[in-house]
């Protein structure tokens, strides 16, 4: 392609230096230049008498001539700015290459000057130990050697759209998520068994929190860095009294310490938050008035009133928001951060404050110029530095503008539903087989597959526990991390099909799509050509610019679930069959979909399916007349999920029913791990 399109455009080129340089070129031969002085009087006063002459004409057309040709001239000066504009912002944007990567590289390059022309040899296409699925691959996942590199989680940190959080912080917001997913699992109730109803209180997490578990989904933990401290160690590296915060990073730094502090309450009760409301105002903006009542930290109005908290290590009740909603918190301990706002502060207001912050080594930071204290400026990127002194490192600290700090509060605040957002219908199409009745059995992987004479006509997809593509029961190696993650979320979320836009949203949240169609592409061409060199068939297709499992040609474990839920949903009384049917569908040993993967879409797809597998449950149980088979149907529902209370509570009521009451109701309980 590029062969084809050089030609033209150095035949462009041409043409516009021609443009550029031809009619100067020829005016100044046969003209001249087109002011060659002030005119005189006389000159003017004839003029005057006689403005149409040959001399005043040509002279007209001369400057017409010149003028065109100055507009050309800013044209193109202007369209090669653009584009050297947008060259410098493409370079920019270029991620450099980690110390892993530049080692790699400099290996690689001395063993390819090494290999002399005689034993030069074609290097293979594809890995020569291909991984199976289920694991990933070293050279993928640190961008060494294959296409499924993250470009947003760095040795120390994450970027993403709208600031970097180091890796301790990261792993703390990917933490707080799973704690909203399983607040979720604890207190949903079962209600009727029905698959067009979405509850309301499913709704995907933000966008920079599915960004930051995307990224460290695939990403090695490296050894922590010295240049990024966080919020229990950040008092040893500040000065003792405070510091203030100036330069374009310094309010991206206070929200950046505004949501590190929160997250590490979840770890350490003791720590907490005294935060000015001119401060919070100017952090988090009109997002602030929604949060206010919701955070777990303690508003002031002066720094007096700060000063006498720190003292006496303690926060109103009325602005004490616990995290857990379990009442109010331990409050033993100094409050940890101190956020300020320096606008309406004077030196003499901060004394009492400085002295507290002292004593009791509380970290105070203050958003402008620190009239009691040093004033350290911090740049877009995190980096802290005091511009008087020259000994310190230079610090990094967590960065966040306003909508990155709401998405990740939204983890941290007691909201569960986000206005305005659905939950995924999951329901998949009843599969079309040549043979509706195709024979299932169990397999130790929980997997129903075909008999063993069956020849190689078709392949299983196994999401129900470890994710795996079987042929005969044999795993098939799948060699690239996204090509697996593609074929699980094509048979669990879009069986019916998803375009390329929500397909890199879902693998590579918080990335632009222009960035990411190679690497969408690379994984499913080398997917689809895996499959087709095992077995010789196509089950992906591509319509309509929608990717689709193939379902002639491939079998999916959940697709046999869903049937099993619609036949059970759809019943007009509840029936012990249609309830075997799910449970049978289910893997024999307690098993996630996609056990063991943390790709940020499947929390939700999970949920979902196990409220559809609960409702039918509970509804069994309570048409069940006899109650030990129906305490025997809340236990099944209770080994699939749990951590659900309204079952254990379900199952409880019927072992007093039946007068065992110290007995367990189940499989773990609301609290189990």
């Amino acid at each position: 392609m590029g062969e084809v399109r050089w030609p033209r455009q150095l035949m462009s080129l041409l043409v516009v230096l021609v443009l550029l340089v031809g009619p100067p070129a020829v005016l100044l031969a046969v003209v001249g230049p087109p002011v060659s002085g002030w005119p005189a009087s006389g000159q003017v006063r004839a003029w005057v008498q006689e403005p149409l002459t040959e001399q005043t004409l040509t002279a007209a057309l001369t400057i017409g001539a010149w003028l065109i040709w100055l507009m050309l001239a800013y044209t193109v000066a202007l369209r090669v700015l653009v584009r050297l504009r947008a060259t410098s912002a493409l370079l920019r944007r270029l991620p450099l290459p980690t110390p892993m990567q530049a080692t790699a590289s400099g290996i690689a390059g001395a063993a390819v000057l090494g290999i002399t022309t005689n034993t030069a040899a074609a290097a293979p296409e594809h890995p020569s130990h291909p991984v199976a699925a289920g694991t990933t691959s070293l050279h993928d996942e640190a961008g060494l050697g294959g296409g499924d590199s993250r470009t947003i989680a760095g040795a120390d940190g994450v970027s993403v759209a709208g600031g970097w959080l180091p890796r301790d912080v990261a792993l703390q917001v990917s933490a707080a998520a799973s704690l909203v997913w399983l607040r979720r699992r604890r207190d949903y109730q079962p209600g009727p068994a029905s698959t067009n109803q979405p509850d309301s209180d499913l709704a995907p997490l933000p966008r920079t929190v599915a960004s930051v578990q995307a990224a460290l989904a695939d990403t090695p933990a490296p050894p922590a860095q010295p240049s990024s401290y966080a919020i229990t160690g950040l008092h040893d590296v500040l000065p003792a009294g405070g510091i203030g915060l100036i330069g374009e990073g310094a309010l991206s730094v206070g929200r950046g310490l505004l949501v590190t502090t929160l997250l590490a309450r979840q770890h350490h009760p003791a720590t907490s938050l005294i935060v000015s409301s001119a401060a919070l105002i100017s952090l988090l903006g009109p997002a602030a008035q929604s949060l206010i009542k919701r955070l777990p930290l303690t508003i002031v109005e002066s720094p007096d009133e700060a000063a006498r908290l720190v003292r006496a290590a303690e926060r109103p009740e009325h602005t004490s928001i616990p995290l857990q909603n379990q009442g109010t918190p331990s409050i033993s301990g100094h409050p940890a951060v101190v956020l300020l706002d320096g606008k309406d502060c004077a030196a003499g207001d901060l004394k009492h404050l400085t002295d507290a912050s002292v004593e009791t080594a509380t970290t105070l930071i203050f958003l402008g110029q620190w009239p009691a204290g040093p004033t350290w400026h911090a740049d877009s990127a995190g980096h802290l530095y005091d511009p008087n002194g020259t000994a310190m490192p230079r610090l990094r600290l967590c960065v966040l503008d306003h909508v990155a700090a709401t998405d990740l509060l939204a983890v941290i605040a007691p909201v569960e539903l986000t206005a305005g957002a659905t939950a995924v219908p999951v329901a998949a199409p009843e599969p079309v087989r040549p043979n509706p009745q195709l024979p299932r059995q169990r397999t130790r992987q929980g997997s129903h597959l075909p008999a063993a004479d069956t020849p190689r006509q078709r392949l299983h997809v196994q999401v129900l526990g470890d994710p795996q593509l079987l042929i005969d029961g044999e795993p098939l190696p799948v060699r690239r991390s996204a090509a697996l993650q593609i074929l699980v979320y094509l048979a669990t979320v879009h069986p019916t099909g998803a375009d390329a836009a929500q397909l890199t949203d879902a693998i590579w949240p918080g990335l632009p799509h222009h960035a990411l169609t190679g690497r969408l592409y690379t994984a499913l061409s080398d997917l689809r050509t895996s499959i087709r060199d095992a077995c010789g068939l196509h089950v992906i297709d591509h319509a309509d610019g929608r990717y689709r499992l193939n379902p002639a040609h491939l079998d999916v474990d959940l697709w046999h679930l869903n049937a099993a839920l619609r036949h059970a949903t759809t019943a007009i009384t509840p029936s012990t069959e249609a309830w075997q049917a799910v449970v049978d569908a289910y893997p024999a040993d307690p098993a996630d979909l996609a056990e063991g993967r943390a790709w940020p879409w499947l929390d939700l797809i999970r949920e979902t399916i196990r409220r559809r597998i609960i409702d039918v449950c509970a509804a069994s149980a309570a048409a069940e007349p006899d109650p030990d088979r129906a305490l025997s149907v809340l236990q099944a529902g209770i080994r699939i999920d749990p951590y659900n209370a309204a079952l254990h509570k379900r199952a409880k009521h019927l072992r007093h029913v039946l007068g065992d009451d110290n007995a367990e109701t189940g499989i773990g309980g609301p609290n189990h791990r």
